[in-house]
């Protein structure tokens, strides 16, 4: 089923300096700064991945990691956004591990959460596709395109799976950014997690996304937003998503969930992965794995573990 998305390079080039902060930046922060070039990456990965990485298992083929993903409640497939393949093997996955157990559900970092019960009513079979598109805003609010993740929900849909849109709204995302916490309405806040479990104590993640600001900041773009508020708008996206993964575990313990982000939400556990944990500390035996679709160029720092997995994309069959 084919339906016409617009080109990202076409809208972004349409958007005015502040436009292009908030969309670009903040959600691929750490995809810009740490994940590779794909080329580049496809060059070098048979002698460094394992030699940069050590603390991660590479692997060249997904199956391999098939039998630990079983193991654990969730798992995370961070993604480069517009690397095709990446998303196949997304699909790939979702449909080895819902074979081995049919109660998994989808979390989604492309959906954001005002848009939940389009999704619920597409797959229930009371929206078409090109309806769920429509009013989720899809084309609006992320922009890659619809075929890279059309299969995945084509699937979802036929085997009657949940799906969740996770992310924070980007009108709150933005104006967090420009004009701090305390500028959201009652409203603005039902979206998000209380401002008590917005942790931006790590210095690590901290200075990650920090250094894409300042190089943004550098071009001469984005005067008005601080860079207290930058970083806060990312822990924002984070600790929301996050929120949405927890109070799903937390209301059905026997689903899996296969979480679909960006790597740069999951390098490291600093995004998402260590705040699902903390909502979770009580939980027992609760086991998370994470898994980037495409090997990065480099890890900083390199004496943390980026993830569990990196999977080769030269051979992926």
């Amino acid at each position: 089923m084919g339906i016409v998305v617009h080109s990202q390079e076409n809208r972004y080039q349409q958007m005015n300096h502040w436009q292009k902060l908030i969309f670009y930046l903040l959600p691929f922060t750490f995809s810009l700064l740490i994940c590779t070039l794909p080329i580049y990456a496809q060059q070098q990965i048979q002698t460094t991945c394992s030699q940069k990485f050590v603390n991660s298992k590479c692997v060249s083929k997904w199956k391999e990691i098939i039998p630990e993903l079983t193991k654990a409640q969730v798992v995370y497939l961070g993604e480069t956004h517009d690397s095709s393949q990446d998303h196949q093997n997304q699909l790939k996955i979702i449909q080895e591990l819902h074979q081995n157990s049919p109660k998994i559900a989808i979390a989604m970092e492309m959906f954001q959460r005002p848009y939940q019960e389009v999704i619920n009513q597409y797959l229930a079979g009371k929206l078409t596709e090109e309806e769920l598109v429509k009013k989720s805003e899809y084309e609006k609010r992320w922009g890659f395109p619809w075929e890279y993740y059309a299969p995945i929900l084509r699937f979802a849909k036929e085997k009657k799976m949940p799906v969740l849109a996770l992310n924070t709204p980007s009108e709150i995302t933005r104006k967090v950014a420009r004009t701090g916490w305390e500028s959201l309405t009652v409203d603005e806040k039902k979206f998000i997690p209380p401002l008590a479990e917005i942790n931006t104590d790590n210095q690590e993640y901290r200075q990650l996304a920090l250094a894409a600001f300042q190089h943004h900041q550098a071009g001469g773009h984005g005067n008005s937003v601080s860079a207290d508020r930058f970083f806060l708008a990312q822990v924002l996206w984070d600790e929301t998503m996050a929120s949405g993964i927890a109070k799903f575990v937390k209301e059905n313990p026997d689903y899996q969930v296969i979480v679909l982000a960006g790597s740069g939400h999951i390098v490291y556990g600093y995004g998402i992965p260590s705040r699902v944990e903390r909502r979770l500390k009580s939980k027992k035996n609760f086991i998370q794995r994470s898994i980037l679709l495409s090997p990065p160029l480099d890890a900083v720092p390199k004496n943390k573990q980026i993830a569990d997995f990196i999977l080769n994309k030269t051979q992926n069959n």
